[in-house]
């Protein structure tokens, strides 16, 4: 035998001898000592049982009650500024002051006009009376008399035209004195003293906002407006006295609903372009806490206080279809199940449809579980026993 004949004799015996091994592994599969990792661990919770209330979430933005931009009237060069910028002012406080001097002098002037008129009054009544005195005594002429009596009522018409005057120019002496419209914050100013204002044009000097009250704007679409109507027809209230309703607002940074109002003001029809009507409420904001221009989170309430399931709101997941909870059931197997969501408070949210009082509902250890799949289910309390 040569050796090509015994290299391939070797090759033969070599793949059946590799053939054998596979065989033998396929029927005697090596079995590892090796133990199945434990089911993850997942806290639980049951539904707690909570007096609720059902509300309308959104967000709305704060415009001030009152909004004024303080003008020049009159023109000349701005005297004094008699604030500081930003701060809270009062009604009839003196703001700015604008060259008062010439617009004085008009006014004393008119004034003595008026002096002057109801004293040339006086002297034509006086003389209108000694007329009629000496006519009755045949010691003037009748004519005479009606020409008193003329000149005494155009010195009347004197009078009242030079009071016209100088109450023109009270009001015009007024205007150098530019006072607060109302109590509010006012912004900064516009003009520096020393420039001229007025010149024709309304110079804009600074804006004074009211904001004690303030008004809350929001845009609710047409299902929340049913809520509302319904909500008020439950309490006895008519359409047009939605204005009644309560409405609670925070702020960004507040996880709460601290501000309280009511409805003011609800618009005449939907936006037909955004499908939304418009709705504003007013807030007495007696500690200035909300200034115009802010972004608040806004809750109307739809129902009266009821006892409704709550979970935990950390326990609720989201998908394309909509919100769901996983549960464990009584063999230990998450089970996902549909809930139909209602309000929030303090972190608990109701639950509408879907759970029932039973239910075990997973509210920690949410990655480690997986629908139909075996955990070991825990309680808050198991794991403070464990500690303690």
């Amino acid at each position: 035998m040569n050796l090509d004949n015994k290299s391939q004799l070797l090759k033969k015996a070599a793949i059946g001898l590799a053939i054998l091994c596979v065989i033998y592994l396929v029927m005697h599969p090596h079995k590892s000592n090796t133990p199945s990792p434990p089911p993850p661990v997942v806290i639980i919770q049951k539904p707690k049982l909570m007096e609720v209330t059902e509300y309308i979430t959104q967000t709305g933005n704060t415009v001030a009650y009152n909004s004024v931009d303080l003008v020049a009237r009159v023109d000349g060069y701005l005297d004094s500024q008699k604030f500081v910028d930003g701060t809270y002012v009062k009604k009839g406080q003196e703001l700015f002051v604008i060259e008062p001097e010439p617009y004085y002098e008009q006014l004393k002037a008119a004034e003595a006009t008026v002096a002057a008129q109801k004293a040339a009054y006086a002297y034509a009544k006086t003389e209108y009376e000694r007329q009629q005195l000496m006519y009755k005594q045949n010691a003037t002429s009748l004519k005479s008399v009606e020409k008193w009596a003329s000149k005494k009522d155009e010195a009347k018409a004197e009078i009242d035209k030079a009071e016209a005057d100088a109450k023109n120019a009270a009001i015009t002496y007024s205007y150098t004195h530019v006072l607060a419209p109302f109590d509010g914050r006012i912004g900064r100013h516009l003009v520096d003293p020393g420039n001229l204002v007025g010149n024709g044009t309304a110079t804009k000097l600074a804006t004074i906002e009211q904001i004690k009250p303030i008004y809350v704007y929001i845009y609710l679409n047409e299902l929340d407006l049913l809520k509302i109507r319904a909500a008020a027809k439950k309490r006895g209230l008519k359409a047009s006295s939605l204005p009644k309703v309560p409405v609670f607002v925070g702020l960004q940074s507040e996880t709460d609903f601290p501000h309280k109002g009511s409805l003011d003001f609800v618009n005449t029809g939907l936006n037909s372009s955004t499908g939304t009507m418009e709705f504003r409420a007013l807030l007495e904001n007696a500690q200035l806490d909300l200034v115009p221009g802010l972004f608040v989170n806004v809750r109307i309430p739809v129902s009266e206080p009821s006892k409704k399931l709550t979970i935990p709101d950390t326990s609720i997941q989201y998908d394309q279809i909509g919100a769901y909870v996983l549960t464990v059931d009584s063999n230990n197997y998450v089970v996902l199940k549909r809930i139909e969501t209602g309000s929030l408070n303090n972190g608990m949210r109701a639950v509408l449809k879907g759970i029932d009082p039973q239910d075990n509902i997973i509210v920690s250890g949410l990655q480690n579980a997986t629908p139909s799949h075996l955990v070991s289910p825990k309680t808050q309390n198991d794991g403070l026993q464990k500690k303690n």
